[in-house]
């Protein structure tokens, strides 16, 4: 299966400290309005490292459920336990996951050869296709381009990364060694264009939770060759692609979202609602991108 495109980085709501399936439906429903290829529940964004197993499982299996196969579902899975990782990963194969995020596991910062047992671990134990995720700053870790090529030659099901190091020459280090077939997708909104430059396939977006039409035009465009009017709905959303990391995310954009009136504002900690400035800061970007009403 070929993972291309823009995938959102869907955000989980709460209420009451429940999973909040009404707004939930919503989200997803704004999303497959907006053309996107498909959605990622429980990475990052989600807040995947406050659920609990049978949370994370049952916000997998609702995505599914939700999007009836209208757009792909890529299941956050990873964790910093192997152990961990493998069971996430069967029950999302059993509830109908269309494929498997696997992050480098945090905070243990193992070597690349543990890195490499990791992911052997997972691929072995399930179907799915994989998409690896690199993102040292906040793993602490990076997954090494020898690393990705060794496991990719060696694991058919392991299809693809999503680069979140900032770094455009990694996209071009790993292009040359995992050739046309791998998907590597950009992490960061605001690299997604120069990504693509240099041989990404998409965006895992946190700005489509919020923007799924415009981001899904922008990848398509340049995709299709019209670099230009892709630059100009990139320059016309940067600001927002920016703001939405001016505290640690989700925070900004499930602000942006409760002033839309898709999910209600609620956080797991150790996660807390946004700073006032900041909170004013996101508001005014919404409002100069056209989200919401001055």
């Amino acid at each position: 299966m070929k993972f291309t495109g823009t995938y959102t980085a869907i955000v989980t709501p709460f209420k009451d400290g429940e999973l909040d399936e009404v707004s939930l439906a919503k989200s997803i429903k704004l999303q497959i309005k907006g053309g996107v290829d498909g959605v990622v529940p429980a990475g990052t964004t989600g807040e995947s490292p406050t659920l609990s197993y049978e949370e994370h499982i049952e916000l997998i299996a609702l995505t599914v459920e939700l999007t009836a196969r209208k757009v792909k579902v890529l299941a956050g899975t990873g964790a910093n336990s192997t152990e961990e990782a493998v069971y996430l990963t069967r029950e999302a194969e059993k509830v109908g996951a269309d494929g498997s995020l696997q992050v480098a596991p945090y905070y243990n910062k193992p070597t690349q050869e543990g890195l490499y047992q990791h992911f052997k671990a997972i691929a072995r134990a399930t179907k799915l296709p994989i998409i690896l995720y690199s993102i040292p700053g906040r793993c602490g870790i990076e997954i090494g381009v020898e690393t990705v090529r060794r496991l990719a030659k060696d694991f058919p099901t392991i299809v693809g990364i999503k680069e979140a190091g900032g770094q455009p020459d990694r996209v071009s280090q790993l292009r040359a060694v995992l050739g046309p077939k791998f998907t590597i997708f950009s992490g960061d909104d605001s690299l997604t264009l120069p990504f693509m430059s240099v041989g990404a396939n998409g965006v895992i977006s946190v700005a489509s939770n919020v923007i799924p039409a415009a981001v899904s035009k922008m990848v398509r465009l340049y995709a299709a060759g019209e670099a230009k009017a892709a630059l100009k709905l990139h320059e016309r959303y940067f600001p927002l692609f920016r703001n939405l990391f001016i505290e640690s995310n989700p925070g900004p954009v499930k602000a942006v979202m409760t002033m839309m009136g898709v999910i209600e504002e609620e956080y797991r900690l150790p996660l807390v609602a946004m700073e006032p400035h900041n909170r004013e800061v996101i508001r005014k970007t919404a409002v100069e991108c056209g989200l919401i009403k001055a």
